[in-house]
């Protein structure tokens, strides 16, 4: 009986310890100390090796530093140690994009099918999931009509988002008008987008439309500033 409470008790230490080590290389995430944070977190998996959240810390990890390859290795693991996680899809599915992006188009063909799979697995497993949707507007716009690439299904999950989040809606529509250089029209659904949602996201798309298509930088100072005085106010 005593060997067993000091099990649990041994038990406890450790995991105590290892969401010490977590919590420290989360501040060094949000400090920029990548290293420092890998460190802390590979520390954390030697001892667990199944810790789900070190996982998915070294693969954001990875992610935040462009290193595509071993972000994805580390998200494979969680897909398999939890294959019913619709954020772990999500996360595998984005990554799998970038390396497509950075590959040759043979490369790339190859792995249409799993970067869309994985974003639509996401959505059967969450179907509140906004970021899979955001990623299958993307994915649909920037993939080749002969290849699947098409507009009519990125407004497919514009329209779904609209439902979710009537904000994400709005910009979501307005970065597809934005893509096909509709811009009075993006225009328009952005400003719709901070009348709902009067975030920064959604003023600083309407600035960014001015000054990068618009050639208005004189339109995205007053967007800016308009936001500015909101926050003041």
């Amino acid at each position: 009986m005593l060997m067993k409470m000091l099990a649990v008790c041994l038990l406890f230490a450790v995991c105590g310890f290892s969401q010490s080590r977590l919590e420290k290389a989360q501040r060094c995430v949000q400090a920029g100390d990548y290293q420092r944070a890998e460190t802390l977190a590979k520390a954390v998996l030697n001892d667990e090796p199944n810790r789900l959240d070190a996982i998915e810390m070294l693969g954001d990890i990875a992610g935040y530093q462009k290193q595509w390859p071993e972000a994805l290795s580390y998200y494979s693991k969680l897909r398999t140690l939890q294959p019913l996680n619709a954020d772990y899809q999500y996360k595998y599915g984005g990554v799998m994009g970038m390396i497509a992006k950075d590959s040759n188009k043979f490369a790339a063909l190859s792995m249409l099918d799993d970067i869309r799979n994985a974003f639509l697995r996401a959505i059967e497993l969450n179907p509140k999931h906004i970021e899979a949707r955001w990623a299958l507007i993307d994915y649909y716009l920037e993939v080749p009509g002969i290849l699947g690439g098409s507009e009519r299904k990125a407004q497919r999950y514009a329209n779904e988002l609209a439902k979710l989040s009537p904000v994400d809606g709005f910009l979501a529509k307005g970065h597809i008008a934005e893509y096909f250089k509709r811009y009075s029209q993006a225009e328009s659904y952005y400003r719709s987008a901070i009348t709902v949602g009067k975030s920064r996201t959604t003023y600083e798309r309407l600035a960014n439309l001015y000054r990068n298509r618009l050639k208005r930088p004189d339109k995205a100072r007053e967007v800016l500033l308009e936001y500015q005085n909101l926050k003041k106010s």
